[in-house]
């Protein structure tokens, strides 16, 4: 009898697969903290012999070949991937066997990059599961420009007709077990629904890229793509050279007259507490990515690459939580860190720097006095449903590059829920500028009599 265990990433928005028997099982995508798979693998006795990449990832590093060469277990990656390290190179209708009666079935599905390959998970020849990667998502599927730009149409067209595919060929209770699509950047939608299970006849039924032809489908999933983050430049070069073991030791220890030095010399230094924290007292010139908040993304969307970062955390779990997330990310050794408050961080003689928030009903009382500025840091699909009148709106992951773009005066910055805006506060905290944080839900701006132009 077959199991098959999921391994959330929930800050990236991926999940990755155990797979097997009573003895033996595969690996699907594996993340980078390869610690978490072995875990799962060891509470279920059995042993790793195969790991297997449906395509070369751009959104995290992988821990595919680390797991490989840790375990012993064949490494199996499309053929048509160029990479720099020795695998087993899977072709279309390519078989393996994970344990006895149960194997993996490999069917091109290209779209979401030219060589992209999902596995039919099959006991006794009976169809069970599809592992599609970024192929078919639930209700949606990977994004074809990740790969290049001249090949974005070409692949729109080829994730198409890979969904046709797979729903061609496999039975209607096939379940579908992606990797992307859980909030991930990967995916071509940001909205999917909330769903969480889906199988290949839900998929027919509510797919865009199965409902509609492949004109429109092509057409409607251009029109939609968002910005990438930046990163994600950086992870497909460094999955297909062959990442590092993951190194998730103690970074060098920093103290306050060190943290002065960094700041000065222009290094990034994040504070990874929770954003009420930081608005009550930090140290000036330090940018707040809250550790519970898609750290992972946003941080390496935003810092130039390469540049040191240091990390100031709460607790050692919160720090070690934080680490854990950046290394799947390819930033992964913080150039130095520390724990504690901003009372430990600041040289002596100096106070901790502070700034106000507040909430769309406060900044209503404001704009009826005085007007203030009104900065919307959301992506551009939020922003389309409707923004506040005269609010000025740059996306939280430009906002490092477009300070410039800010208007003189005390700026009132908000997103759809308060994250986002207390990353654009400290931005702009740190450049000198009085700032708001608006700590609350967008809903609450129509509710609190603001003026709202709507985008539909």
């Amino acid at each position: 009898m077959f199991f098959i265990d999921t391994i959330e990433t929930e800050g990236l928005g991926n999940r990755s697969y155990l797979a097997g028997g009573a003895r033996t099982a595969a690996v699907v995508d594996p993340p980078r903290d390869i610690d978490r798979v072995l875990a799962v693998a060891a509470a279920r006795g059995v042993r790793i012999s195969h790991v297997v990449e449906t395509h070369l990832h751009n959104d995290y590093v992988t821990g595919g070949l680390d797991l490989a060469r840790l375990t012993g277990a064949a490494y199996l990656v499309p053929a048509g991937a160029r990479v720099g390290f020795a695998r087993v190179p899977v072709t279309d209708g390519d078989t393996v066997g994970v344990d006895e009666g149960i194997t993996l079935r490999a069917l091109a599905t290209p779209g979401h990059t030219p060589h992209h390959t999902s596995y039919v998970l099959e006991e006794r020849g009976a169809v069970a599961a599809v592992f599609t990667g970024g192929s078919l998502l639930i209700g949606s599927v990977g994004r074809p420009d990740l790969v290049e730009p001249r090949l974005t149409a070409e692949l729109a067209r080829a994730q198409h007709a890979s969904a046709h595919r797979l729903a061609a060929e496999l039975p209607d209770e096939t379940a579908v077990l992606p990797t992307h699509g859980f909030g991930s950047f990967c995916s071509s939608s940001r909205s999917e629904g909330g769903a969480t299970t889906t199988t290949i006849g839900k998929e027919k039924t509510a797919n865009d890229a199965l409902v509609k032809d492949v004109d429109s489908f092509v057409a409607a999933l251009l029109a939609g793509l968002e910005d990438a983050p930046a990163y994600y430049a950086h992870m497909g070069p460094a999955n297909a050279a062959g990442p590092r073991p993951v190194d998730l030791g103690t970074p060098p220890l920093t103290d306050a007259a060190d943290i002065a030095e960094r700041l000065a010399a222009g290094e990034w230094v994040v504070d990874l507490r929770n954003r009420v924290a930081f608005a009550e007292g930090h140290v000036a010139g330090s940018l707040n990515f809250e550790a519970e908040g898609q750290i992972a993304t946003h941080l390496a969307w935003m810092i130039p690459w390469g540049k040191p970062v240091t990390l100031l955390a709460g607790s050692p779990a919160q720090l070690a939580a934080a680490q854990r997330e950046l290394v799947r990310v390819g930033i992964d050794r913080p150039a130095a860190a520390t724990t504690g408050t901003p009372r430990d961080w600041v040289p002596e003689g100096h106070s901790p720097r502070a700034f106000p928030r507040g909430t769309f009903a406060d900044l209503a009382a404001r704009a009826a006095d005085s007007g203030p500025v009104v900065l919307d840091v959301r992506r551009n699909s939020e922003r389309a449903t409707g923004w506040i009148e005269g609010s000025v709106h740059i996306p939280v992951h430009d906002l490092h590059r477009r300070l410039a773009d800010v208007p003189a005066g005390t700026v009132w910055v908000h997103c759809a829920g308060g994250m986002r805006a207390a990353i654009a506060a400290s931005l702009l905290d740190s450049a000198g500028r009085d700032v708001v944080a608006v700590d609350d839900a967008f809903t609450a701006a129509s509710e609190a009599g603001l003026p709202l132009t709507s985008g539909n």
